[in-house]
């Protein structure tokens, strides 16, 4: 397994290192390699120990998790227990998963806009004559990030993984970028774009 370990806001630690390698071994037995596996350490307002990890398996599928304690030591036996527990459900299906090479990732970006809070304020108090003009937004994130080929079930199985809101993927059936969420009520909703026109 190749390991990575980053710190943040803290001093880095052989011990530390050599801990969540140990707890990592764990995930290894279910997989066969390779797998590359990230785990990010930081100090959040002095007394919060944090830990990210992210897993990337043999199939190009991804299993992430994190914790928030006291201490980085129980933090780091909590994400590794979670990301296990996460394992263990999917084992079957990600063992199973097979991506489909003759079907290409597409490059995607995801843009977060903002109103400034002064531009909304004046915009709610301006008549309906004066409210045609274009509202102002700022560009606050852009990133770019390649749309795996995957079918929905295994679009779906990676979102809990990964546990997001939601997943930007290429549909293997039909070769376009699709959207699955989850919803409020426990259900998924897939967001497909329709070819046809009007």
């Amino acid at each position: 397994m190749q390991l990575s370990v980053t710190f943040r806001h803290m001093d880095a630690t052989d011990a530390l290192k050599t801990y969540a390698r140990d707890r990592m071994e764990r995930i290894k037995k279910y997989f066969p390699d390779p797998i590359s596996c990230h785990v990010v350490m930081s100090t959040e307002r002095g007394f919060n120990h944090r830990v990210d990890v992210n897993v990337q398996l043999h199939n190009g599928l991804q299993v992430a998790g994190h914790e928030t304690t006291e201490n980085m030591y129980s933090s780091i036996d909590l994400v590794i227990a979670k990301i296990e527990r996460q394992v263990r459900r999917y084992k079957g299906k990600l063992n199973n998963h097979q991506p489909r090479h003759e079907i290409r990732p597409v490059e995607v970006e995801h843009t977060v806009l903002h109103q400034p809070e002064a531009d909304r304020a004046a915009a709610a108090s301006l008549d309906e004559h004066e409210q045609e003009k274009e509202p102002v937004f700022n560009v606050v994130k852009r990133e770019k990030f390649h749309a795996k080929p995957l079918g929905v079930m295994d679009a779906i199985m990676q979102l809990n993984l990964l546990h997001q809101e939601f997943l930007v993927f290429r549909n293997q059936e039909s070769g376009k970028v699709n959207v699955v969420y989850a919803r409020e009520d426990g259900s998924y909703g897939l967001i497909d774009p329709s070819d046809s026109e009007g």
